[in-house]
């Protein structure tokens, strides 16, 4: 993927691994290697009331929630929130929540994440004025200038109609959108590829018609161009 961003002429490049960090300090070496700026973040979970609670939903009682450093403050708050995830909020995934980021929001942006976030998740229930609360709140936590609303284009009709709720919403609260690229592998033709690398994680087969999976083959690390379109 570095390689990739070297011939895109892109400078910089985030990571975001699923409620943790483990990835970022060869990320980090790899990136500075090669040139590009590397941004640590993490796509953290967020417990829909306390990180405390253990009550219903099972492996889907958590949001999703995308956070990156903005400086070494936004570092060293990104570790403690993963690790309260660890240490406090095991359920299933390592999960935090609105407190416990509203006490460690210094020097981290926030984007409001894929499908899975929470005013994703509001406005495919058609739960607008709930989005609309709890985009306003997540701005409060990390800040006016800190906070941004995410559109992706994956080829999931659910993205389509969430990116219009998505638009309206930046327009009503002046929230500024971000157009992000959800990467999982480098390129299209790695799709199945890294179907059987879930397969193998998740202990299934390909055969296995129930098994976890990404919806489309638009997972992949895309142009400028690509992006533009």
């Amino acid at each position: 993927i570095l390689e990739l961003a070297n011939k895109y002429r892109m400078d910089s490049l985030a990571i975001t691994d699923h409620g943790n960090m483990f990835g970022a300090i060869d990320f980090y070496l790899a990136a500075q290697k090669a040139g590009i700026k590397p941004i640590i973040g993490s796509e953290v979970y967020m417990a829909p009331k306390s990180r405390t609670d253990r009550g219903g939903g099972g492996e889907d009682a958590a949001y999703h929630l995308i956070l990156l450093a903005r400086d070494e403050t936004g570092y060293q708050n990104l570790m403690k929130l993963v690790s309260i995830g660890y240490l406090e909020g095991f359920y299933y995934k390592p999960r935090i929540d609105k407190e416990v980021l509203a006490k460690y929001s210094g020097g981290l942006i926030g984007l409001s994440a894929c499908l899975k976030g929470e005013i994703p998740s509001l406005l495919r229930q058609g739960l607008y004025n709930e989005a609309l609360k709890a985009a306003d709140g997540m701005r409060c936590i990390l800040g006016r200038e800190n906070y941004y609303l995410e559109v992706q284009e994956n080829r999931i009709p659910e993205q389509a109609e969430v990116n219009k709720g998505l638009v309206k919403l930046s327009k009503e609260l002046g929230i500024p959108l971000v157009a992000t690229n959800d990467v999982h592998y480098p390129t299209k033709d790695r799709a199945r590829a890294h179907e059987a690398l879930l397969c193998i994680q998740t202990q299934t087969t390909l055969d296995d018609e129930n098994r976890m999976r990404l919806q489309t083959d638009e997972f992949y690390f895309k142009s400028p161009q690509e992006m533009k379109e």
